[in-house]
This record gives C-alpha cells, structure tokens and sequence, in this order.
C-alpha cells in the first residue's frame, strides 16, 4: 500500500474514529500550514461521512515567533470578543473538532518567556468556557498528528528532509495503528481491550494509588468517591463515541485534588509550547507542589506552575504500560501525544468532570467539593518507565498490584 493511501485511511479513521463525525454536523480542523495537503485529505473525508461544512483555522509557527518577538505583553494577551464568540457558535451548533499537531518541538525555544506566558494565559482565559465544555465532553474532539519537516528533522537530524519526513510519517501511521487494510476495525478492537482495563480497575473500587520506580518517584495519589476509570472512548452530549486522542494507550481517572503527597520525577521531556522541560521534579503536600526544579525548560514549568491555585495539583492519573506499540519503537517523539502513550503520566492543572459519577452535569462549585481539580492549564507530563510499580490501595485496605516492572500487573 502506498503512502498517499496510508494517509487516506489514516484521515478517514480520524473522521469515523476520532471524531465520528455525523451527518450535517459541523467540523473545525486546527492545523499548521506545513500539514496543509494532509489536512486536505481530512477535509474530504469529512464531507464523505455528510459533514455539513468544515472549517480550517491554520496556525503557522514561524509567524508565532515573530508576534511573540514584536508584540506586547499586553497586545498578545488581548483575544478578541469575535473570536470567543465564535467558539461559543462552534459549540452551539455542536461542532466537532480535530488538532492536528505536527510542529517543531523546540521552534520556539528562546523567546521571552513572559510573553509566552502572557499569550498562553490570555488565551487560557478568554476560552476558558470552551476548555470547560470540551472537557465535559459537550462536543467530540480530537488530537491527531502529521509529519513535518521541522520535527520530523528534529528526530532524525541525519536524514534528508524528505528521508526524515517519510520516516516519521512511517513511525506516525505505526504507532497510530494506521498501516494496515482497515485500520477503522484495529481501532474497535483495541478500544475493547482498554475498556477491559477501566472494567478491572472499577471493580476493585481504589481509594489510592502509590507509585514508585528508580528514578527516585515515591507518590501518592489518592482518588475521589464516585471516580471513574476512563479508556479510549468517550460519548459526547451532542453525537456519539469518539476518541480524544489517536494514538492513545492509557486509562485515566481523577485525582483528589487535596491528596497527593510524595515526589515525582518526569520520565521524559516535556514539549510544552514549542519549549521543552526536561530533567525535572515536583514534591507534593496535601495536594499541592511545594517545591520543584528542572535542569531545562525551568521558566516555562515555572510558568505553568504560577498559572493560577489549580495549577500546582494535578487532575489527572493515566495507566499506559511501558510495553506499548509507541514505548517499543524508542522512539522520543518529543512530542506530549505520542511520548505520553509510552508511560503513565499525571497532569498539572484542570480534572476532566467527566471522571467522576455524574461530574459533566455537576457545576465548578460541585466538582470542587467531590474533589476536582480546576484550572485553566491541563499540562500532562511523563512519569512511568521501566522500573514502575503502582499499588493501589481499596477503603479496607486491601492492597491490589496495577503495574509490576511498567506494564499491568
């Protein structure tokens, strides 16, 4: 099979996968403009399937260095009312959306971190109630991947631009489980054997988890009344299931937001922004991060952690086991969709409601009092490896072994 029919399937396994996109429903795409004949591909695949129209917002990342270079603080902040007015349009209609990410994962190393700072928050702001409606899952959405040139180079600086763009479309399409005849029918099974994942976890009805490997992590996490396991898909309000995430290997909960203790030491680097945190850890107490350092990256985890009150606890607890389709290839793709379904990972910031019984109807107030996490930044980094183990923890103390040697137990 060649690569341009490889790349049609992959596209139609975001749209009937991903997305599941509906007859007559909206699409909006976000997409670099290095993706754009890839991104074509999407677009007709979502017409196939009845789309009613799809839209492209494109971003392009050397124009983001120079507005990051040249505008204000202030100016860089400011998101117009017409654009979250959009958003809001978007939701109403019950738009589906897809992000499609691809692009250099250290393009933007070496601008001003307050700036950057100011960007990230402004728009964390001024979306703040699209993020809380995605998270409740009032829509489907989608995180999917495209070669590039710029991070394709990134990972294999000894090829040529095209050598290393094949080549990492070719890693893409693997750990995405998109190189064979129907990768549409893998996907469904697959989603059943995480389902069977999140079955086992439910049943044993865990109050707390302990993690532990030799990089020195020793964490506890404890974990809310009513938490629920979570695997592949997920069911929006206003369509059907879909997957949020393509590839993904994990099961995920919510954490009590006031009950982690311990410390925790990142696995791999993290790309966050265009700007990658390495070298890093986090100590915990009651919940939150008292203390941290990084050998990379330091002001812009100090920039995530200074966010707001939610930002120094973490809302989310992810399961992948360290022999996983993308871990196997040792391959870091240095990039958060990929690297953080090659280890188990927790995520600074905001819980998703739908994580605990009944939490998408509950309101901000309500989450917080079952112990929801809130924030306006949701940043997962990598924690699991080889040497992990987790134990979790039942309300009478029984102990039950999750992951022995990074893998399910």
């Amino acid at each position: 099979m060649d690569l341009n029919k490889r790349l049609e399937n992959y596209a139609k396994l975001m749209v009937k996968v991903g997305l599941n996109v509906q007859k007559d429903q909206p699409v909006l795409i976000r997409a670099s403009t290095e993706s754009r004949t890839f991104v074509a591909k999407i677009v007709e695949a979502c017409y196939e399937q009845g789309a009613k129209k799809v839209e492209v917002e494109w971003r392009d990342q050397e124009l983001t260095k120079l507005n990051l270079k040249y505008q204000t603080e202030e100016t860089l902040s400011n998101i117009s009312k017409s654009y979250v007015d959009h958003y809001q349009e978007l939701l109403d209609e019950g738009t589906a959306f897809l992000s499609v990410i691809g692009d250099d994962p250290d393009g933007l190393a070496g601008v001003d971190s307050a700036k950057m700072k100011a960007s990230m928050l402004g728009r964390s702001k001024a979306l703040r109630e699209y993020m809380k409606a995605i998270m409740s899952d009032e829509c489907p959405w989608c995180v999917v991947s495209a070669s590039t040139v710029g991070w394709a180079k990134r990972l294999f600086p000894e090829l040529s631009d095209e050598e290393a763009y094949l080549k990492l479309w070719d890693e893409i399409l693997s750990a995405c489980r998109a190189k064979g005849e129907d990768p549409v029918a893998d996907w469904e099974k697959h989603i059943r054997v995480l389902d069977e994942k999140a079955k086992f976890l439910h049943e044993n009805e865990l109050v707390k988890l302990h993690i532990t490997n030799d990089l020195g992590t020793d964490l506890y996490v404890g974990l809310p009344k009513g938490h629920i396991w979570q695997s592949a898909g997920s069911y929006a309000k206003k369509a059907g299931r879909f997957v949020a995430n393509i590839p993904t290997e994990e099961v995920f909960t919510m954490p009590h937001k006031e009950e982690t203790s311990g410390i925790v030491y990142n696995a791999k680097p993290l790309n966050h922004g265009g700007v990658l945190i390495d070298d890093f850890w986090l100590k915990f107490e009651k919940g939150k991060v008292v203390d941290y350092g990084a050998k990379r990256g330091y002001e812009a985890l100090k920039n995530i952690l200074e966010t707001d009150e939610g930002s120094v606890k973490i809302g989310e607890m992810a399961l992948v086991p360290f022999d996983s389709p993308i871990s196997n290839t040792g391959i870091l793709f240095l990039e958060t969709l990929f690297d953080e379904n090659a280890a188990c990972h927790i995520a600074l910031g905001k819980a998703y409601p739908t994580c605990v019984k009944g939490g998408s109807e509950m309101s901000d107030e309500e989450l917080a009092e079952v112990g929801a996490n809130d924030s306006l930044v949701h940043v997962d980094f990598m924690i699991g490896e080889s040497t992990t183990n987790i134990t979790g923890f039942t309300a009478d103390g029984k102990e039950v072994a999750i992951f022995k040697d990074g893998n399910w137990a």
